[in-house]
């Protein structure tokens, strides 16, 4: 099944970010629903990023927090112009940010595990780099996940 299908959105976007707060922030705004959300899901990442750092390696984030306006999980993958550090042993330009709804609590861990999953594949991450603009990366995480070798 494709990530689209488990969000009732996911944003792209090709992003000029000079720190993890800008990245942070340019995630709240494609996350938030209405510009009213925006502050909150930008201090719910970035309280959960103060825990510790959403860096999974290969240079991914995901960073992710609650959104209590939110009836279903929403999501924004950027694409970084140039790395930032993320608090990770290397710097980040993949980052795909996840706000769900305050009551999504075993969701919420199978989202992660489902994009954790999607980032472990060197061809999808190596397609998402290569993408020119939002609409190639909305088209690479828009398609099926290859069939694992059995």
């Amino acid at each position: 099944m494709p990530l689209t299908d488990l969000m009732a959105a996911v944003q792209t976007q090709v992003c000029a970010a000079a720190d993890r707060e800008s990245v942070l922030l340019a995630a709240a705004q494609l996350l938030a629903c209405r510009q009213a959300n925006t502050e909150q899901i930008h201090r719910n990442l970035c309280e959960r990023e103060a825990l510790g750092s959403t860096a999974i390696g290969h240079g991914i984030a995901i960073p992710h927090g609650r959104a209590p306006a939110l009836e279903r999980p929403r999501g924004a993958l950027l694409k970084l112009v140039a790395p930032v550090d993320f608090g990770g042993d290397e710097p980040v330009d993949l980052v795909f940010a996840i706000a769900v709804p305050s009551h999504y609590t075993h969701q919420h861990l199978m989202l992660l595990s489902e994009l954790a999953e999607l980032f472990s594949e060197p061809g999808i991450r190596q397609a998402l780099r290569d993408a020119p603009d939002a609409a190639a990366l909305r088209a690479i995480i828009d398609l099926p996940p290859p069939a694992s070798a059995a």
